[in-house]
């Protein structure tokens, strides 16, 4: 058999779910270790809110970060253990998901990472509370229709902007609450299926987060990155990064700039990929791929039942 060309997928916030993760831990030593790793070097128990709960303060952004991350790379661990033989050809991730990609692709350490995920929290859960804003998706209008909707609605002192490019006809946008609501006017006034607010009170990927800028391109720049040894599909170009000056710029723009979801999977698709496997929490990821090419095989690895359905299915044809 010939192995398939393997992209794997890291997820972002909006995955997360009291008792990520647990069952993978509790089977698996080589995830197990994770978990205890990220708790030692944390000085608390993330392990216990990620599988405790409670909702809420896992849902804080300051924990929701470093909580993705951790699942995230022991389902990586476990997948290399398990299926040494079918290497990664590119990784990818989304939103915060490319702190986990690093991971994956070799260029930075799980203990970096998981600063660099708590760090990144905590300074854009402060720019939150100093520019509040929020974020809706939008379903049914392609990029031109809301970039035009987006400018219609922004003036001077309130910005919205299109935040992720998920998926043809998916797409969510985010800033300031006066820009946001006349994008959502706008939007359904121009043919929108559905125009949603999301619960979140951060405007991630847009100016909103400028103050966040300064402390988060420090601790990217100290960040001890190296030479990627896949190539990282990055989320602000869609496009592949095979230096550590690159990782840093694409990581440290993409607080204020667009996740080009769409355009990293067709990247992807375009190079040869056939098999996707999203790493962590949920199964949000490749239900995008999905969209974005059907004839795609995704497979979700996080928890034990996952990782068995990938040696009946995936490895074993």
């Amino acid at each position: 058999m010939i192995n398939p060309k393997i992209a794997l997928l890291f997820p972002g916030q909006g995955s997360q779910v009291v008792g990520m993760g647990k069952e993978l831990a509790l089977v698996y030593p080589a995830a197990r270790q994770i978990f205890e790793q990220a708790d030692d070097l944390l000085g608390f128990p993330l392990s216990r809110l990620m599988w405790e709960g409670p909702e809420g303060t896992l849902n804080d952004t300051f924990n929701t970060q470093p909580a993705l991350l951790v699942h995230s790379i022991a389902a990586l661990r476990l997948f290399e253990q398990l299926f040494p033989n079918f290497p990664a050809t590119f990784v990818a991730g989304h939103s915060m998901g490319e702190i986990s990609a690093l991971v994956g692709a070799g260029a930075l350490d799980f203990a970096e990472a998981l600063k660099l995920a708590r760090t990144r929290g905590q300074l854009m859960k402060q720019a939150g509370e100093i520019t509040p804003g929020g974020m809706a998706a939008i379903l049914g209008l392609d990029i031109p229709t809301l970039e035009k909707v987006c400018a219609e609605a922004s003036t001077s002192d309130e910005i919205v902007q299109v935040a992720n490019d998920n998926c043809p006809g998916q797409v969510v946008i985010s800033g300031a609450e006066g820009a946001l609501e006349r994008a959502l006017s706008l939007a359904q006034q121009s043919g929108a299926r559905r125009a949603v607010r999301l619960a979140v009170s951060i405007a991630s990927h847009s100016p909103l987060m400028l103050s966040a800028q300064a402390d988060f391109s420090e601790a990217v720049g100290s960040a001890p990155m190296l030479e990627p040894k896949i190539p990282l599909v990055g989320n602000v170009n869609a496009a592949p990064l095979t230096t550590a000056s690159q990782i840093r710029s694409d990581l440290q723009a993409q607080l204020t700039h667009r996740v080009r979801w769409t355009e990293t999977v067709q990247f992807l698709v375009n190079q040869g990929i056939t098999h996707f496997l999203e790493l962590g929490t949920g199964t949000v990821l490749i239900g995008l791929v999905k969209r974005i090419y059907r004839e795609g095989v995704g497979l979700a690895l996080g928890n034990p039942v996952d990782f068995e359905a990938a040696g009946a299915r995936f490895i074993n044809k």
